[in-house]
């Protein structure tokens, strides 16, 4: 069984006058919901909290313009607008990460499952895929468009991809799509307040991610464009994000933006 989400409650707490949230909108299907948010943006309209959460995406998108699509109702596919104005643009990298944070808490104080983050998008439980996060810029604006894709019923059969995960398949017994939004968005609202107000990441923020992690203290492999490759040990984020890797010569950073794959290697 798959309900229809039930977004009165998530109204309720945490959208209009006063509220984190400007605006929900459920829509059944769509192609994608960063896009859509980003088109409308491009129209004319202020984004800054608006929240648009699909039943279904037909081409919901990864990093490297990866494609993702799940069966309807099979998880909780959401986009949320995010003004950046007054944040140094330095720090627009930790936008990712800290929704990363907020789905992980969610996933564990709401179904129980003790996930984590491997850097820079992706929530995993053990090796497998739980759920995925994008970001991207309205560039020439500070305007910041982030999605979520949480597997919650997805099946093994259904999977899109032999390491993609659902809390369905862990076991859990927590699959209320409705409730786990409204953790979800609580936790990440609460989060981009706190990001806003210190104009980038502050202690906390950087302290609850390295907590997280499944990335930090472990040796890497990095594949960067032009099958270039970077091995150490993952070692700390800067302040924009980035990824410092130890290589026994020297310390690199990278960004998001530049890898095509990381993967953990054995010591």
């Amino acid at each position: 069984m798959r309900p229809a989400l039930d977004v009165a409650g998530v109204r309720h707490d945490l959208v209009g006058p006063g509220r984190p949230l400007t605006r929900l909108d459920v829509v059944e299907t769509t192609g994608s919901t960063n896009a859509d948010l980003l088109a409308r943006h491009a129209a004319g309209e202020d984004i800054d909290g608006a929240v648009l959460i699909a039943e279904h995406q037909s081409a919901g998108r990864g990093r490297n313009g990866r494609v993702w699509s799940t069966p309807p109702r099979s998880q909780i596919a959401l986009s949320v607008g995010i003004a950046a104005r007054g944040v140094a643009t330095t720090a627009w990298g930790w936008v990712p990460l800290l929704t990363g944070v907020a789905v992980v808490d969610a996933v564990r104080s709401t179904a129980g499952v003790d996930a984590k983050l491997k850097w820079p998008n992706d929530v995993l439980v053990g090796e497998q895929k739980l759920a995925g996060i994008l970001a991207e810029v309205a560039a020439p604006d500070p305007v910041i468009v982030v999605g979520v894709g949480l597997n919650v019923t997805l099946t093994a059969d259904e999977a899109p991809d032999s390491r993609a995960t659902s809390l369905l398949m862990l076991g859990s017994t927590m699959l209320d799509r409705s409730a786990l939004l409204g953790s979800v968005l609580a936790e990440l609202t609460m989060r981009i307040d706190r990001w806003r107000a210190a104009g980038g990441p502050d202690a906390t923020l950087v302290a609850d991610y390295r907590s997280r992690s499944l990335t930090l203290g472990t040796r890497v492999r990095v594949t960067l464009p032009g099958e270039r490759e970077v091995v150490g040990l993952a070692i700390d984020l800067d302040e924009s994000g980035q990824l410092s890797i130890d290589t026994g010569a020297q310390t690199v950073s990278v960004s998001a933006g530049d890898i095509t794959h990381l993967r953990p290697i054995d010591s």
